[in-house]
């Protein structure tokens, strides 16, 4: 099998959603530096990162109630904190369990490390339930690794902690990865919650990222027990050896304004939700789930592909979205709802006279 050394998905991504109304985007809109607060303090290029920057490690081991130990500060947002835990935990030919549908880096990234992947489904008949039961009974004795994500990419479905918990409980002589960047979104103004465990078989990713309009500071994580989470800081010597420091010290500051900016995020999605919901939530050539959280939804064309509609919307609307060949599942496709809401709203609009 030839090992793929590209991602189709993030291609598409960075050059083919450009369009005056982008509906294709994950995340919410950029954060701007203002909304930050920042002082010159927080803006040094060098500082003591070696081996990660302690300050910003011990707020993410505070914010979960979790050892430092167990906090890798891997930098490249939650993209490169995947590729970090996979390839810590993996050899070539290795089994995986993987989710589907499914963010397609996950998958490439593990085609590129030379895992031998398997599926299991979350299902829209099921209203894109996780399944514990259909995991376990996946799982074999060569399965190595289970990877799900959590909020689902792309449905952003919530599972329970004791849903992953029971997952975990199955993959016996097994590592549970759970992508928990879309989670960020859930959490309001209540606790930080995970699904890892210190000393269980569970490894967490993460980022400021998708949730708080901040990709620009690469700021990822990886919660993982602490003996793992060492051979993770150590592979790292191998690739990115660490993340800017400038980076790490404005992330710090991103932390302690969270609450602010999470305000920021959820009246953007509140008011984008609404729009789908008012334009698109009764259209009858969808099957969907709509969701009170999350920045994406996920329906399914009762005629036709994702593809098809990108071209037209595209050619026709000046819209973009993301075909669901990209997740597995080519009849559906994929909105954005983190974006400007009076964008938003006009690339709704367009979408909805697209669908007739």
């Amino acid at each position: 099998m030839t090992r793929p050394l590209h991602s189709d998905y993030m291609h598409f991504a960075k050059f083919s959603t450009g369009a005056r109304f982008n509906l294709a985007t994950s995340g919410v809109m950029d954060c701007d530096i203002a909304e930050l607060g920042l002082q010159w303090d927080d803006l040094a290029l060098h500082g003591p990162n070696v081996g990660g920057y302690d300050p910003l490690a011990a707020i993410v081991a505070d914010r979960f109630r979790i050892d430092p130990a167990c906090v890798v500060m891997a930098g490249g947002g939650a993209s490169f904190a995947n590729h970090l835990a996979m390839a810590a935990i993996l050899a070539p030919g290795d089994e995986v369990l993987a989710e589907s549908p499914t963010y397609e880096l996950l998958t490439s990234t593990l085609g590129y490390l030379g895992a031998t992947v398997r599926r299991f489904e979350w299902r829209l008949d099921e209203d894109w339930r996780l399944d514990p039961a259909r995991v376990a009974a996946a799982i074999g004795p060569a399965t190595r690794l289970v990877v799900l994500t959590n909020l689902h990419n792309p449905s952003c479905a919530l599972a329970s902690d004791a849903e992953v918990r029971a997952i975990a409980a199955a993959a016996v002589g097994a590592v549970v990865l759970v992508d928990e960047v879309y989670r960020e979104l859930i959490f309001g103004d209540g606790p930080a919650t995970t699904s890892f465990v210190p000393d269980g078989n569970t490894v967490v990713t993460s980022s400021l990222t998708k949730a708080y309009g901040l990709s620009g500071l690469r700021c990822g994580w990886i919660l993982a027990p602490a003996a793992l989470a060492e051979r993770m800081r150590r592979l790292n010597d191998l690739f990115g050896v660490h993340p800017p420091h400038v980076s790490e010290r404005m992330a710090v500051v991103a932390f302690q304004r969270l609450p602010q900016i999470r305000a920021r995020t959820e009246a953007i999605l509140e008011e984008n939700r609404a729009a789908y919901r008012a334009l698109l939530g009764g259209c009858p050539t969808l099957d969907q789930r709509i969701f009170e959280h999350g920045t994406t939804i996920f329906p399914r064309l009762a005629a036709g592909d994702g593809d098809a509609l990108f071209q037209r919307l595209m050619a026709e609307f000046e819209t973009s979205v993301v075909p669901g060949r990209f997740f597995g599942l080519p009849e559906h496709f994929r909105v954005g709802l983190g974006g400007d809401p009076a964008a938003t709203r006009a690339g709704l609009e367009q979408l909805a006279r697209a669908l007739g």
